[in-house]
This record gives C-alpha cells, sequence and structure tokens, in this order.
C-alpha cells in the first residue's frame, strides 16, 4: 500500500474512530486497514491511535498529525480538481455549520435551492449554536453571527442582526413597557443561557451601560424562550432574526430600542480563500446576494 493510502485510510480511522468501519468507507479489508495503520506508525515512529476492545481513539500525536494530512489531501484533491476541472463544476459533498434557528429559517431553504441547481452536489448542514472548528470537523463553510477574530479564514459578509428585547401584546397589556434598561427589576424576565450566562445584560451603542438581571427563568433553547414570550408570560431577549415572523405578525414587540447594543456582523467563512473549491464557490455566489436582500439582516 502506497502512502497516499495509508494516509487516506489513517483519515477514514480517526473520523469513524474504528478500522472496520474506515476499511469499508476506503473499499479495504480490516486487516489491511489495520496493516496500514501499523506500517505508518512504525514509519513516524509514534503512535497515531489507542485501541481498546470498543474503541479507537486518537493520540495527542494522533490529533496534530490528523490536521496536517486533512490539509495535504485537500491540497491533493484540488490539484486533481483543477487537472480534471472539477475546480470549475460544482461537484461533491457541501459541508456547512450554522446556528440552529438560523439555519432553519435561512440556511436550509437556500441550500435544497441550489442542490436543485446543481446535480452532482449534495450537502450536509451541521446546525449548532457553538463556534465548530472548520478545519478540525471537516467543514466547507460556517455562518458566523457576532464580530470575528483574527484568523486565516476568508470572511463575506451577508449581513448583521440586532439584540432585541421583546415580549407579548397582552404581556405590555398587564405589566406595561419598560422604559429603561432599570424597569427591567420590576418585569418577569426570560433568560437565554447562551446568550446571557452572567446574568448581566449590556445596554447601549457600545455596550457601556451593564444592567444585571434576575430572572424567574432561564432556559437553554432559543425556541423555548420565544414560546414562552409569545404567550405573554414574560419577556425574552433574542437576536432579530430569530422572532422576524412573530414582529412582522404582531405576536411580538420590541421594547428599549433606543437602549440597543450595536449590531452584531453576519458573515459567511470558509478555509481556502480563492482555491475554494466549485462547490464552495458556487454556493457563496449563490447565497450571499439573497441573504443581503433579506430585510430581516439589513
Amino acid at each position: 500500500m502506497d502512502r497516499l493510502q495509508a494516509l487516506s485510510v489513517f483519515v477514514a480511522v480517526a473520523e469513524a474512530q474504528s478500522f472496520a468501519e474506515a476499511a469499508r468507507a476506503t473499499g479495504l479489508s480490516a486487516p489491511s486497514a489495520t496493516r496500514a495503520i501499523n506500517s505508518l506508525e512504525t514509519a513516524l515512529g509514534a503512535r497515531l491511535f489507542t485501541r481498546s476492545t470498543r474503541r479507537v481513539r486518537l493520540t495527542e500525536v494522533g490529533q496534530a498529525y490528523l490536521e496536517e494530512v486533512r490539509e495535504i489531501l485537500a491540497h491533493l484533491q484540488a490539484a486533481d480538481d483543477a487537472a480534471s476541472g472539477a475546480a470549475n463544476t460544482p461537484v461533491g459533498q457541501l459541508r456547512i455549520t450554522c446556528p440552529q434557528e438560523f439555519g432553519r429559517l435561512h440556511v436550509t431553504p437556500l441550500v435544497a435551492e441550489f442542490l436543485d441547481r446543481h446535480p452532482q452536489v449534495s450537502a450536509e448542514v451541521l446546525m449548532l449554536d457553538r463556534i465548530v472548528n472548520l478545519v478540525e470537523e471537516g467543514l466547507d463553510i460556517a455562518v458566523r453571527i457576532g464580530h470575528l477574530p483574527s484568523s486565516e479564514l476568508t470572511a463575506v459578509r451577508v449581513g448583521r442582526v440586532r439584540r432585541v428585547l421583546c415580549g407579548s401584546p397582552d404581556y405590555f397589556a398587564t405589566w406595561g413597557r419598560p422604559q429603561t434598561p432599570e424597569d427591567l427589576a420590576a418585569h418577569r424576565v426570560v433568560s437565554l443561557a447562551s446568550l446571557s450566562p452572567t446574568g448581566e445584560w449590556r445596554f447601549g451603542p457600545e455596550g457601556a451601560q451593564a444592567v444585571r438581571v434576575h430572572p424567574r427563568l432561564c432556559v437553554s433553547s432559543v425556541a423555548a424562550a420565544i414560546d414562552i414570550a409569545r404567550q405573554g408570560w414574560g419577556l425574552c431577549r433574542v437576536l432579530s432574526y430569530q422572532v422576524g415572523p412573530d414582529l412582522e405578525a404582531g405576536r411580538l414587540e420590541t421594547v428599549l430600542e433606543d437602549h440597543e447594543p450595536a449590531p452584531l456582523p453576519v458573515h459567511f467563512v470558509h478555509v481556502e480563500g480563492r482555491r475554494a473549491a466549485a462547490k464552495v464557490r458556487a454556493f457563496l455566489d449563490f447565497a450571499a446576494p439573497r441573504l443581503r436582500r433579506l430585510e430581516i439582516l439589513q
């Protein structure tokens, strides 16, 4: 077995955490996959996996080696694609990660339409309310909401979202409307653990005004917080796109608009820059203009 095939087997074992599954994925027998890894470890003079009867795990050396090997294989695939013309034709699996509600409302409909236009592309959308490492997870594109740290990722801005405080008309009829952030002390507040883990909400364009809230209810689900606010139980603070349909329909109304923090930017980010695969470039060219036209992202 040549070195390139052994590296492909290594990545397959690392992703499947199983020699048997990796062998099936690469079209080899389980003993052949095992021999490939043993030969690779012998050549490197380092153990890449720890093995047990139930599971295969990367060692610390193996984890670092995995990132390097993935990059090498990606460059080789890009070279092959360029030579065969596939670099100019969207093909293969497109893997995207995004926040759950943003994915449900805006990304998955775009992906479905994109797949209709490009029959040689398949897609996986990983919807998680946490930052995912694109390289480590083998992802092509991520939606990031918030200010981006310095990195080697390429960013394409598609809009911005506000952090809004909202409640139902029935709630305001019973409890009144807060006129200042300090008034929240007299209101029922539903808190989202992911957005305000410290119990402190910041207001004003620079976030200079800090107000400690004492929520009677704290939930980990955006959808649950919005449902409770929609039912008239209390106020919730969410991102504007998450309640766009409710605001348009009048089921929820915003308050303290003059005290909102500065909007948060929304970007697509990806790894390869100008060398990105055709499937990535084609999706960005397709999706970015459509998101920019959404009123909720203005």
